[in-house]
């Protein structure tokens, strides 16, 4: 009557063959649902959203220079739902394997107006945001190169948008977590 008189006897009864169809059949059950978690997985991270690590000079002080761990979702930008004061995912205009994190300061057809260098004059200048593209800024003018460098990007290379940071810290109560400003 017990589950292990019941397995014992199949095991003994069942001969050679037997043992390996429930050794398979079990094999397979659980391959399948590790299968299942890592579709589910890829799905979630590179079409949904996913944690990323950000680091630089080049957005403080919105996040820190040492890094800050912060949640990108991937479905806002492929639904034209980003928008000017949005930090973003873009995917470097200069090297395409490099992500970096930016703020969306204009959208096509607007006007920008923006300081040529920070560092050295107050020199500005204007530009008229062409089709398809976007005019991308670190909030940290003095040490970012953006679309004042390399000028206005392609709306394609906007990987996600920004919605989330997460500390991850053994200070209570966590200091700056949560919705980007």
């Amino acid at each position: 009557g017990t589950r292990e008189g019941v397995e014992c006897r199949i095991w003994t009864s069942c001969g050679y063959m037997g043992k390996w169809k429930i050794l398979a059949k079990a094999a397979i059950e659980r391959t399948a649902i590790v299968a299942k978690f890592i579709c589910l997985y890829h799905i979630t991270d590179s079409y949904l959203f996913s944690p990323t690590i950000v680091s630089g000079p080049s957005m403080l002080p919105t996040l820190n220079m040492t890094g800050d761990v912060i949640l990108a979702e991937y479905v806002s930008h492929r639904l034209g739902k980003v928008g000017p004061g949005d930090v973003v995912l873009v995917r470097s205009p200069e090297n395409p394997r490099k992500t970096i994190s930016k703020r969306i300061v204009g959208m096509e057809g607007d006007t920008v107006t923006y300081i040529v260098d920070p560092n050295f004059s107050l020199r500005s200048r204007t530009i008229l945001v062409p089709k398809g593209h976007v005019w991308i800024q670190g909030d940290n003018m003095y040490a970012s190169k953006d679309s004042r460098h390399y000028g206005p990007i392609p709306y394609g290379l906007i990987l996600g948008k920004v919605f989330c940071r997460v500390i991850i810290s053994f200070v209570w109560p966590p200091d700056g977590f949560g919705a980007l400003g």
